[in-house]
């Protein structure tokens, strides 16, 4: 996972390796906390325009050198209780297009694909 830091107000974008392999390049939505844990939602690049989409939701973190981190949300009610927050969001109109979060059939498994 790389995440690249753009002059102000240029999007932000991570690279995602999933675990077969594959690089998905993704914007970042937005970044929110639950809980004392900070949360970023990503979309891939070629979806961004698109009024639906898939999105990643990760647990976001900062090393102590100020290095962005992400980890999987491991238990289904982490999950929920996530995307309800997210759905939230999306329905306070924070966000033009509609973003439907989907529970993954096994969250433990590759970090969070909705």
């Amino acid at each position: 996972m790389s995440i690249d830091r753009l002059e102000e107000g240029d999007d932000l974008f991570v690279t995602l390796e999933l675990e077969d392999g594959t690089e998905v390049e993704t914007q970042v939505i937005t970044i929110f906390e639950v809980d004392e844990q900070d949360y970023i939602v990503l979309i891939p690049e070629d979806q961004v325009d698109e009024e639906e989409g898939e999105v990643y939701i990760y647990r976001y973190f900062e090393s102590e050198d100020g290095e962005p981190g992400l980890e999987n949300i491991e238990t289904q009610e982490e999950f929920d209780m996530v995307s309800e927050v997210f759905d939230q969001i999306v329905e306070d109109g924070e966000f033009d297009e509609e973003i439907e979060v989907e529970a993954p059939d096994d969250v433990e498994d590759g970090g969070y694909l909705s």
